[in-house]
């Protein structure tokens, strides 16, 4: 089986393009969110941030052409056809973009926010509502399940050879503070942030989450969380909290009948085809036949090419894409929809309201 290699165009090349204002000047918008706009249909036209000073800068690094201190403002005076929104957290811990993006739905635009989507289950479900009352759209940027390394294992696991989707483990170094400190959301900002990358992919990969058991090392906040899936399959969610500054961060392998596929360092793809394992005790060699030995993809990095941006194996500018050809054709996202976002904030809410050492039903069966 050959697959076509996307062709990518520059924003330049589009005929038809997207109106967007964008929320937030911050720093990891202005390195991995803004840059996408090189390859998406976008037109940029203006920029809000409540510095001023900091809103032009960007305006005249990515080409806006107004800027804005209050975001009302902006939205109702420009009418775009979508707002991106990147920003942070209020002080008691709730995530500033979820309101944010209520204010665009409410004027009938469509909205890509970054994650967090919002820093309870309620508040998705409100998001929810209002999407669907003004009939726009909310992606979340879950950019783990925009890698091309994860869509791979997804392609792969989709095949009938695979067999269905048994057991997963997934890596991710992600401290979790005290049971007693868990109640406050000033508390769990950073589990909030992060635990959208994990808890993306085991939604992607695996579906809904019905149970989980974890438990929590005292000395790093490391935990190991045990998962039944409502398809019936098993997972292991392993937050390696306190590994090394100099080790690769993220590990996944997912387990199929006979078949397995693992992702290190979320670029290299190794797929074990079904094969037979050499006769115990009689086999000289270790090699199977070729067609059943393993598949490996690798990504070079010795030339300019798009596949070895982080813009693009970091799933930043496949993501943008997804919104804009969804908002462009009419189709709800289902990549980094409100669906996924509710499933993750039910695990975050687990986490939260839950003493290590718990079972916690997150989705009753059939419920």
């Amino acid at each position: 089986m050959r697959e076509s290699q996307p062709f990518v165009k520059y924003n330049h090349e589009y005929e038809r393009k997207l109106r967007v204002c964008f929320i937030g000047a911050g720093g990891h918008s202005f390195r991995n969110v803004y840059p996408t706009f090189q390859y998406a249909p976008v037109e940029l036209v203006a920029i809000c941030d409540k510095d001023g000073e900091r809103a032009a800068a960007y305006a005249r690094q990515f080409g806006a052409a107004r800027t804005y201190t209050n975001h009302i403002d902006m939205l109702e005076k420009e009418q775009p056809d979508a707002a991106f929104i990147v920003t942070a957290y209020h002080p008691d811990g709730t995530v500033q973009a979820t309101g944010l993006a209520l204010d665009a739905l409410a004027r009938g635009i469509h909205v890509w926010m970054e994650k967090p989507t919002a820093a309870s289950v309620a508040e998705v479900k409100e998001l929810q509502a209002a999407s669907a009352s003004s009939g726009k759209y909310v992606m979340t940027g879950l950019k783990k399940v925009f890698f091309p390394a994860i869509e791979k294992a997804k392609e792969l696991s989709g095949a009938p050879e695979f067999g269905r989707p048994s057991s997963i483990y997934v890596r991710y170094p992600q401290p979790m503070p005290p049971f007693e400190e868990r109640q406050d959301l000033r508390n769990v900002t950073s589990l909030l942030d992060h635990i959208y990358h994990p808890a993306a992919v085991l939604h992607y990969l695996m579906g809904p989450i019905e149970s989980i058991y974890f438990d929590r090392e005292p000395h790093n906040g490391g935990s190991v969380t045990s998962i039944r899936f409502a398809s019936g399959a098993v997972g292991t969610l392993h937050m390696t909290a306190g590994i090394s500054g100099s080790s690769p961060l993220e590990r996944l392998e997912l387990v199929g009948e006979g078949a397995n596929v693992v992702v290190d360092n979320g670029v290299k793809v190794t797929y074990h085809r079904p094969a037979s394992r050499p006769a115990y005790g009689r086999s000289a060699s270790y090699l199977v036949p070729d067609e059943e030995a393993p598949l490996t993809w690798e990504p070079e990095f010795s030339l300019g090419q798009l596949y070895n941006k982080n813009l693009f194996y970091l799933g930043y500018v496949p993501e943008v894409l997804y919104f804009c050809e969804c908002v462009m054709n009419g189709t709800p996202p289902v990549k980094g929809g409100l669906d996924a976002s509710l499933e993750i904030a039910k695990l975050f809410e687990a986490y939260c309201a839950h003493p290590d050492g718990s079972r916690v039903i997150v989705n009753p069966a059939g419920g």
